[in-house]
């Protein structure tokens, strides 16, 4: 059994898109698709067949100040609008609609990272739970803390799953994956510092102190995570694509030239799959 995670990073995730782009065009699909935080909206696209789309979410919607901008946190409390993202585009009347009929016949199947804000754990929702104009659980994924809020779903909130599993290939392996793609945004050899991640703890612990503790610990699961995938790779159990630099693209940063030169890495990079695959 086949299977491709895509751990996100915000703008970042035009990597991601790039490869899926690719996959898409060599007709390669996975029987099971993981998505964590942007990587979930990488997903769904690909399991859509909507080839080019995630690419113009990081390429044109993005700079979009609706989408993604001061204006936001000022008016609404969050810097990026994922309403705006997954519901005023990705409606069926929206400009960029999500092919919802295309993703109930995709042959594998994908699920979804969110973070519970009660207790820190990840959960993996399945595309079985979404329906037609009701994407809240690829927005659960990507709500990251201070620059977005979380997202309700069935009375109980949820953040980014990259806080409470980065790269969760062991849920992958779990599902009886014996051949494994893993889609990184930083380079393989990139390690968290964690300096980041404790600020951002300790402005949202009043708030969300179980959120607050996962933040905190998040960069350091993050690093053991590649860690133990490298050992993998090393041992043919899986196959790592990640860029060899960021192109300058940050989680939030928007640069036109910068996100396109990542895309196409992610296409140029992800030829490798199709004879790992083999």
């Amino acid at each position: 059994m086949t299977g491709i995670v895509d751990v996100g990073g915000g703008n970042r995730g035009a990597y991601g898109a790039g490869v899926f782009d690719r996959l898409m065009d060599e007709n390669i699909k996975f029987d099971i698709c993981i998505g964590v935080s942007a990587g979930s909206a990488n997903v769904i696209s690909y399991t859509c067949s909507q080839r080019g789309r995630n690419y113009r979410f990081y390429h044109d919607y993005a700079f979009r100040k609706e989408y993604m901008s001061l204006s936001n946190l000022f008016s609404k409390g969050e810097y990026i609008d994922l309403d705006y993202v997954y519901s005023v585009l990705s409606n069926s009347d929206g400009e960029d609609p999500l092919d919802f009929a295309a993703m109930s016949v995709y042959p594998g199947k994908s699920f979804f990272t969110v973070t519970d804000a009660r207790t820190g754990k990840p959960l993996y929702f399945g595309s079985d739970t979404i329906s037609e104009d009701d994407y809240k659980i690829i927005s659960a994924s990507c709500s990251i803390p201070i620059v977005c809020g979380p997202t309700e779903l069935n009375g109980c909130m949820y953040f980014d799953g990259g806080l409470s599993d980065p790269v969760p290939y062991e849920k992958a392996l779990s599902l009886g994956c014996d051949k494994l793609v893993v889609i990184l945004t930083k380079p393989k050899d990139y390690r968290k510092s964690g300096k980041k991640e404790a600020l951002m703890s300790k402005l949202i612990e009043s708030k969300y102190p179980v959120i607050a503790k996962q933040t905190a610990v998040y960069p350091y699961l993050y690093n053991d995570q590649v860690d133990a995938l490298l050992r993998l790779e090393a041992e043919g159990r899986c196959l790592i694509i990640a860029p060899d630099n960021t192109c300058g693209v940050g989680t939030v940063k928007k640069d036109k030239e910068s996100i396109d030169r990542l895309y196409r890495k992610g296409y140029e990079d992800a030829a490798a799959i199709r004879e790992y695959l083999a």
